[in-house]
């Protein structure tokens, strides 16, 4: 039976491996080696490669950074104005004693390079708004989440995707809801019980020249809910009918709709394994022509 001596020694060996492995260029093989054994090579180098815009790091943008910089994607930007508000706690990964008060993108980008301290992170204290698109927006990205709460940035952020050709997953509102197993991914024009998705539909086609054809679809992938809303009451209950004033349809902390980590989580983890799935098919679709070309080839 070994000594306590000798577990000492053999769990200061063991440390001292880690440690040097850490030092190494091994070091992201290390952390990520369970993505690459769940995606396969190809996939994995691409996550490597990617550069990934987050736009909104609140509720469901927040929950989307851990995921992807968990995930080994080596860039990440993100873009929002706000700061960490103590209301926040109820939904929000950034939201703890010590971070209120500063800026979101900002606690983020800390808390992505703890968890691997070669990602790449932008941190962009802005709102994105329709005149300042072009300056904000990386011209690399690989792909956009759209986890914006207003309609007007959302709708000119999806427009700019589009014409950029760059692939982006919007998310719907997150708030109202209690059932995580009623989120759905479809076509932005496919979502039901969601007023915040129907405006921004409404802002698309008479702002953007989305199609008008209510059998034809934008080509936009949204996260949504196809849960019936639960609305506060002004006695301080809830119920499913929307109420006269309009304070209950809000998406701000102080009177709007209530929401729950487990919800808002769920959308964030949702929209990243969208992205991870679309850059998996990429570096796929990649390996393929190139395969093709080598046969054409004389």
């Amino acid at each position: 039976m070994p000594s306590h001596d000798d577990i000492t020694v053999s769990r200061d060996t063991q440390r001292t491996a880690i440690a040097k492995r850490h030092d190494s260029h091994d070091d992201y093989a290390f952390r990520f080696g369970g993505i690459r054994r769940l995606y396969g090579n190809r996939a994995a180098d691409a996550f490597r490669r990617a550069h990934v815009v987050i736009v909104g790091v609140g509720g469901v943008g927040s929950w989307t950074v851990e995921a992807l910089a968990r995930s080994g994607i080596g860039k990440l930007t993100l873009i929002d104005l706000d700061d960490v508000c103590v209301s926040n706690v109820n939904r929000q990964l950034h939201a703890l004693n010590g971070t209120i008060g500063r800026p979101k993108v900002e606690v983020l980008a800390e808390r992505c390079r703890a968890i691997y301290p070669g990602i790449e992170v932008i941190a962009e204290t802005a709102f994105i708004t329709p005149t300042n698109l072009a300056s904000r927006l990386p011209t690399d990205a690989d792909h956009v989440v759209d986890a914006i709460d207003s309609v007007a940035p959302k709708a000119a952020l999806i427009a700019w995707c589009r014409r950029h050709k760059v692939p982006i997953t919007v998310t719907g509102a997150a708030g109202g809801q209690t059932d995580p197993t009623r989120i759905r991914v479809a076509d932005l024009t496919r979502t039901e019980h969601d007023p915040l998705l129907a405006k921004l539909r409404a802002k698309l086609r008479r702002d953007y020249g989305f199609s008008r054809n209510p059998k034809r679809r934008f080509g936009i992938e949204c996260v949504y809910s196809d849960e019936q809303l639960v609305y506060p009451g002004s006695d301080g209950e809830v119920c499913l009918s929307k109420p006269g004033h309009g304070e209950a349809t809000r998406l701000d902390c102080a009177s709007g709709f209530g929401a729950a980590t487990f919800v808002t989580g769920s959308f964030g983890f949702t929209a990243a394994a969208r992205v991870m799935a679309r850059l998996t098919r990429r570096a796929q679709s990649s390996h393929n022509e190139a395969s093709q070309e080598n046969r054409d080839e004389p």
